[in-house]
């Protein structure tokens, strides 16, 4: 009875002298009502660094005290009514469908395994990336990190410097390919959700993402050149014996990556008048399909896949199921964020909208670029991509035609700065523990940032000066 008092307490505090309503106006809320989703976004960067222990075993309780932080108070503001709407909003036109393309392409690439090995240098291991960049916008920045990350070690087992390797697979795999398709990134998945063509990243932000990829292998090609050519580099005996037999395991689940691509590709193209009311929310017929389809994509890829597979590359559902439960929080705790930011410069959030606004009134791309990039490194590039999008007014119609070079420059933010950290995105985190899961030792928190701030901003500043002026 004490917690709902002091919720009860906090949520009238936060909105002083507003009524009880089922709508709200985000002109009128407190910055406080933000409190929740910086909680989430603050515990999901900070806590697996200084609590890891705690953080592991608790995190989904820690995500869901953030989501009644908010849910609760609001309740008690606006009402029941009002707070389950929004609650059900999240979940049907947002969430679910969110986690089930995640879930589908997780388990699709954890059904596939590369047999054999071959020696790693230059040449391969740079060939190796720029596939791995291609895979990542078709099949997900997860699932072409999970695909692809084992065969690079093994093929560099006979080098002694390999954490460039994997640094730069961060950069290329599991950010910067990702950037051309919803399929790629979440941020994009967000985006086309929100009501942007499936196509529309590609067609504009694909000279970037060719710019930034491409400088990237070559810096690499450089790098990986010296090293390999330095006198004691290759051990005498490779730990993982050279076999050019090289296969696929599970290959069935290629054409199922093929069906989530056209699942997805359905949905944005197929228009029907079809709608459907669940828990109030009117879901159209498109997207019932889409997501029933990627339910049974991953139910047919768990059932074919063999379970040697799924041994040797060690799959486990236990990314996936962490995902889903910050996700949750994430989705749930942005609603007043959201709502905040829509209010423009009457509302909170007013110096925000400011600082990525020239002093005649349009969105400056740079601002964008950067601020979404710089939230992206530290926070989820998803919620970010998110924040930034309805910053910039959230109509999708007006993003993708009158104002395309904020919204190119807000998804370039949100994908390619989400490699500045390893927490900037979900498979950072993922392909380092791997890494040193086989013995490579990676660097630390702040000395993967020196990687990041010597390679990578450079070339964001380049691309400041050619694209978003």
């Amino acid at each position: 009875m004490k917690l709902l008092n002091w919720l009860a307490a906090a949520g009238l505090f936060a909105l002083p002298g507003l009524a009880q309503a089922a709508e709200f106006d985000g002109s009128q809320l407190s910055p406080l009502w933000g409190v929740p989703f910086a909680g989430v976004l603050l515990s999901i960067a900070v806590m697996p660094l200084f609590a890891p222990i705690f953080w592991h075993h608790h995190f989904g309780k820690v995500t869901a005290a953030w989501s009644l932080a908010f849910l609760l108070p609001f309740a008690l503001v606006y009402g029941v009514d009002a707070a389950a709407t929004n609650f059900a909003h999240a979940l049907v036109a947002e969430y679910i469908p969110f986690i089930l393309l995640l879930t589908a392409l997780f388990a699709v690439a954890g059904g596939v395994y590369i047999r054999g090995n071959l020696r790693g240098g230059p040449g391969l291991n740079t060939t190796i990336l720029a596939i791995g960049a291609v895979l990542a916008s078709f099949m997900g920045t997860t699932g072409a990190s999970m695909l692809m990350i084992r065969p690079l070690i093994r093929a560099n087992d006979h080098r002694v410097h390999k954490a460039h390797v994997v640094v730069f697979f961060i950069f290329i795999v599991s950010n910067a390919g990702g950037s051309l398709t919803p399929l790629g990134d979440p941020p994009l998945f967000l985006g086309f959700l929100k009501g942007v063509d499936f196509f529309w990243t590609v067609r504009h932000i694909f000279p970037e993402t060719l710019f930034l990829v491409g400088a990237l292998l070559a810096i690499f090609y450089l790098m990986d050149s010296w090293y390999y050519h330095r006198r004691g580099e290759l051990l005498l005996v490779d730990p993982t014996p050279d076999s050019k037999r090289i296969g696929f395991d599970g290959v069935a689940n290629f054409w199922l990556l093929g069906l989530i691509a056209a699942l997805v590709l359905l949905s944005g193209f197929w228009k029907s008048a079809v709608v459907f009311n669940l828990f109030g929310i009117e879901v159209g017929l498109p997207g019932l399909v889409r997501d029933a389809g990627l339910i049974a994509v991953t139910a047919v890829s768990l059932m074919i896949t063999p379970a040697r597979v799924h041994e040797d590359n060690q799959f486990s559902w236990g990314p996936m199921q962490e995902v889903a439960k910050l996700f949750a929080g994430v989705f749930l705790t942005i609603i007043p964020v959201i709502a905040m930011l829509k209010a423009g410069v009457n509302g909170p959030f007013s110096a925000i909208v400011a600082a990525v606004t020239r002093p005649d009134g349009t969105p400056d791309p740079a601002m964008y670029f950067w601020a979404a990039g710089a939230l992206s490194s530290f926070l989820d590039n998803a919620p970010t991509y998110l924040v930034f999008f309805n910053t910039a007014g959230g109509d999708p119609q007006v993003l993708m035609n009158a104002l395309a070079p904020t919204l190119a420059a807000i998804s370039a933010g949100a994908v390619f700065m989400g490699a500045n950290t390893y927490i900037g995105n979900a498979p950072n985190l993922m392909v380092k523990a791997i890494a040193e899961d086989r013995g490579v030792q990676m660097p630390g928190f702040f000395g993967y940032m020196a990687w990041s701030g010597a390679v990578l901003i450079p070339l964001f500043i380049v691309m400041t000066f050619i694209w978003f002026r």
